[in-house]
């Protein structure tokens, strides 16, 4: 597989893996997040749930709460995505 493939799948799979995590972190719209803010649910969710862990809540929510879910997970995806680059892991890290 071309570098440049396993890069932007790496990429795709850290972004996932952050999104799980800010999903099932504590992080509420009314907080108005910083990037600081982002990146310190992430780091504490992964911590307390594990990956795996919130792979799992966030499932268990979408089969609880579908409608919720989605909402949660469209600004879930725009805060992963407008986040600047220097909180961001690299891959490998």
């Amino acid at each position: 597989m071309p570098t440049a493939t396993l890069i932007a799948l790496t990429q795709m799979t850290m972004n996932g893996a952050r999104c799980q995590a800010l999903f099932s972190s504590g992080l509420q719209p009314s907080d108005t997040p910083t990037a600081d803010m982002v990146a310190t649910a992430i780091s504490r969710a992964v911590q307390q749930f594990g990956a795996g862990g919130c792979a799992g809540r966030m499932a268990q929510e979408f089969g609880d709460h579908p409608d919720a879910a989605a909402r949660r997970m469209r600004w879930v995806r725009q805060l992963i995505f407008q986040e600047p680059a220097a909180h961001r892991p690299q891959a490998g890290q």
